[in-house]
């Protein structure tokens, strides 16, 4: 695992409530942990295509996204990105279109792939509105934990921060930044 240079990539629209989850998760790892060996934590947002460097530059990568599946909101489905197509993510935003077309932009360019997972929580509410459905809020938590439990299996330790933010910290600071 000390070679392999891994990244966990956030990708949604904190303007769209639920669709703002990874962002969202993504602050909160940062904000919250340490990661040993380090792992880069990339705040995605809707930059879709234009994350076609990030999956050049990392060996592994993390996808933290929301995912459109026939199921109860606040399901985590935890996919290979080899799989993505079968599980209607082409169907969301732009985020979603951009990071299918990063690794079809990967293979056409004979470019090695990143090992990559999509870990995704399905949506109770994709509309204009910041902050998360309570569903998603209830499950925040165990989203986080099922990273960490991925990111063990994968060999890091992790250890709490002394000092820690909570989710609605996290949200508060993402919508309205403290400038020093």
């Amino acid at each position: 695992m000390s070679d392999t240079h891994y990244a966990i990539l956030g990708v949604g629209n904190i303007l769209e409530k639920d669709d703002g989850m990874a962002v969202y998760a993504t602050a909160f790892l940062e904000q919250n942990y340490m990661f040993e060996p380090a792992i880069d934590i990339i705040n995605g947002g809707v930059e879709g295509i234009n994350l076609l460097n990030h999956f050049m530059e990392y060996e592994n990568i993390l996808i933290l996204d929301i995912i459109e599946i026939d199921d109860r909101p606040g399901s985590i489905y935890h996919i290979p990105s080899a799989k993505l197509t079968g599980y209607g993510l082409n169907s969301g935003g732009a985020h979603e279109i951009g990071v299918l077309q990063c690794l079809d932009i990967l293979e056409m360019m004979d470019k090695p792939l990143p090992i990559s997972n999509v870990l995704g929580i399905i949506p109770e509410e994709v509309t204009l509105h910041i902050g998360l459905s309570d569903t998603l809020i209830q499950k925040f938590n165990t989203y986080i934990e099922t990273i960490i439990t991925i990111l063990e299996k994968e060999g890091f330790s992790i250890h709490v921060k002394k000092e820690t933010s909570s989710l609605q910290e996290i949200i508060k600071n993402i919508v309205s930044p403290q400038r020093g």
